[in-house]
């Protein structure tokens, strides 16, 4: 079985979010996350997939567009994969101390300003809960899908192997720069409800497996652009 092993304080605030309109949902988190727990974040693409394929794209200074509970996201990174792959969630199962974890669909939109699909697929947010404590533990972005089934909407619980959509090859624009199948990618970003989340730090285009641990959330570390 694939077992996929929270912030309140010291983020800038969302102007960049806010003029792309990323807040889709606001929500209070109904418990924050105050024990360290942590719980594995993997790539959002199913089967193998390559890391900051490029080199320009890696969580230590990879753009953060976007932003939950009134605060920046803690990292970002681009994640690659020719059109065609299948897009799952990137969070566990379980908590590091074996706690299950529940992942609920809480965004749902295009993912570029223009509003267009066409121009960047879909963000689709995921928030992860520990269905022991209560407690919210973290949440992602996962941009640029394509084909997103009608099944995914805002308030659906997904599975880890529950189809997001897929990887997509979109017009080229300043939401977009890609110029051929090489180039298209998944831009996750995670955030902790309590303190911050870290990656995993790696060499640009490491290949990945579905299983290959590149984050975590519900760890307790000081700042954004963390590493484990």
């Amino acid at each position: 079985m694939r077992f996929r092993i929270a912030r309140t304080l010291g983020a800038l605030a969302l102007a960049l979010a806010l003029v792309l309109g990323a807040v889709a949902v606001p929500a209070t988190p109904a418990a924050a996350h105050d024990t360290a727990d942590a719980i594995a974040v993997y790539p959002p693409i199913q089967d193998s997939s390559t890391w900051n394929r490029f080199g320009g794209s890696g969580p230590a200074n990879h753009h953060i567009v976007f932003g939950n509970w009134g605060y920046t996201n803690d990292w970002a990174v681009d994640i690659y994969r020719n059109p065609g792959a299948t897009v799952v969630s990137p969070f566990g199962t379980k908590t590091a101390a074996g706690h299950p974890v529940a992942v609920t669909v809480v965004t749902v939109r295009p993912g570029c300003a223009t509003g267009n699909l066409a121009d960047g697929g879909y963000r689709i947010g995921l928030e992860a809960r520990d269905t022991t404590t209560g407690g919210i533990i973290g949440r992602a972005d996962v941009m640029h899908v394509n084909d997103k089934p009608g099944g995914v909407v805002v308030g659906a619980s997904v599975g880890p192997w529950t189809k997001l959509g897929e990887t997509g090859r979109f017009r080229y624009s300043s939401c977009y720069q890609v110029n051929g199948d090489s180039g298209a990618h998944i831009h996750l970003e995670v955030i902790n409800q309590h303190r911050y989340s870290c990656y995993v730090n790696r060499a640009a285009d490491t290949a990945l497996t579905d299983l290959t641990v590149v984050g975590r959330i519900g760890v307790h570390y000081s700042g954004q652009r963390a590493a484990c």
